[in-house]
């Protein structure tokens, strides 16, 4: 018997919806990295927005080894966990703060603006996608639809917004794993599987740009040869037009 069987669940449960996403968002997958494509070759921006942890899918995207240059993530102190969790939450739900986070990221029609919300029902990340639309890019949200279906309760979702949606199943409450001897559940899985969607897309998207002759801009970990030629050159490329390089 394993000395670790909370942990064995959580790693058995993810590993299968990991292994479902593509018999999932199949769909999803492919219209996602066709649009991206479309932006990649028109030399347009792909910008990532999330408020709490949902944040960290920018993050996760922005400066990463094997990960493309052109994405630049939409951040802002008020919505993220480091600055006052907290407050953040009380953030996220209030409308017309995003208005003025997104002045600073002039997102346009070549663009695509991914939008990441598990429960897909908070105020931000709707409004979020909702400007994006205005400004005339593709949306994608990364969400969990059975998630937002139960939290909605009237209100307009992030899937209702978005023009395609990569779902995460995540179930109500994000936590998957139960304690013995509780109610109480363990092990979210929206940092995790959103990355493992959003990062599935990105390498779509690199692998057909490169065989079809076009240079994917990829940055290479610090540590591996010709690394610091390479970044430099993408980051003196994309520098004027992300404002976190």
């Amino acid at each position: 018997m394993t000395k670790t069987p909370t942990a064995s669940a959580y790693l058995g449960e993810l590993t299968e919806r990991i292994g479902k996403l593509l018999e999932q968002n199949g769909e999803a997958i492919a219209k996602a990295s066709d649009a991206i494509e479309k932006t990649a070759r028109a030399d347009g921006l792909v910008y990532i927005f999330g408020t709490g942890h949902s944040h960290t899918m920018a993050e996760e995207a922005h400066f990463r080894a094997g990960g493309l240059a052109f994405t630049v993530p939409i951040l802002a102190g008020a919505t993220m966990v480091h600055e006052g969790a907290v407050a953040g939450t009380v953030f996220e739900r209030m409308s017309g703060i995003v208005a003025p986070i997104f002045a600073r990221y002039p997102i346009g029609p070549n663009d695509v603006l991914i939008v990441v919300s598990n429960s897909g029902v908070n105020a931000a990340p709707v409004e979020a996608a909702t400007l994006g639309k205005q400004a005339g890019a593709t949306v994608i949200a990364i969400t969990s639809e059975d998630y937002s279906k139960t939290a909605a309760r009237g209100r307009t979702r992030l899937a209702d917004v978005a023009d395609i949606v990569l779902d995460n199943h995540a179930p109500a409450g994000d936590a998957i794993t139960a304690i013995p001897g509780s109610e109480l559940r363990v092990g979210p899985i929206s940092t995790p599987v959103g990355a493992a969607l959003m990062n599935a897309v990105l390498a779509e998207v690199a692998a057909r740009l490169q065989s079809s002759g076009v240079a994917a801009p990829i940055y290479l970990s610090a540590n591996m040869p010709g690394a610091t030629e390479i970044n430099n050159a993408l980051v003196a490329r994309y520098r004027p037009r992300n404002p976190h390089l």
